[in-house]
């Protein structure tokens, strides 16, 4: 990556999309029933983030071993390529779409950055013209979903640990970033130029 070059960061859920595409993804893939029993099962896990006794990847982990269980990595593909064609187009705000072309015309690198699975971010930012994902993955053993993850999760300090590892020590010239949440603090604190929504309009692409 030069130096010269311009990078605009995005996160997805509540940035990009108008609510949480993991649990829509799951309601999606396993339907009402089984994502109701698996918020049961995975409540332990998701009490004890809340008040810190457990992460937020392991809490994830368990949610996601309850709902979409041990399908192998071509079915989740598959799902996550009609997924992607389906129901995702009915979460996406138009205008950060907008947005995200509007860098890329200037000729700026895009990349996703989301606590959410890589395995269908992958599918849409492919489309609409990211450079790289930078996400949560999942992990498979045999070729089946193991109920672990692969990767740490990537949220909060994640989220800047992995923009540094994908800058590869040569931070572009102007960092743009997008997000949301109290997830994207670290992010945003890292950006040139930052927009977190609900305060403020967003800023104008000078670069």
């Amino acid at each position: 990556m030069r130096r010269d070059r311009v990078v605009a960061a995005f996160d997805f859920d509540g940035t990009i999309t108008t609510s949480d595409s993991l649990r829509d993804f799951v309601h999606y893939t396993a339907g009402s029933p089984r994502l109701i029993r698996g918020a049961v099962c995975a409540a332990p896990w998701m009490a004890g983030m809340l008040i810190g006794a457990c992460d937020r990847g392991t809490a994830k982990a368990h949610f996601l071993a309850a709902t979409i269980g041990t399908r192998t990595q071509r079915e989740l593909q598959d799902i996550a390529q009609q997924y992607v064609a389906q129901r995702l187009p009915k979460l996406i705000r138009p205008e950060m779409v907008a947005r995200v072309q509007d860098h890329k015309r200037r000729g700026h690198q895009l990349v996703l950055v989301s606590a959410s699975p890589a395995l269908y971010l992958k599918v849409w930012a492919t489309a609409v013209g990211f450079d790289s994902v930078l996400a949560t993955e999942l992990e498979f053993h045999d070729d089946r979903f193991s109920g672990h993850l692969a990767s740490p999760n990537c949220w909060g300090p994640e989220k800047v640990r992995r923009l540094q590892q994908w800058f590869d020590g040569d931070r572009p010239r102007v960092l743009y970033a997008y997000g949301d949440s109290r997830g994207d603090k670290e992010m945003l604190a890292l950006a040139d130029h930052a927009w977190l929504r609900g305060h403020g309009d967003m800023p104008p692409i000078d670069a």
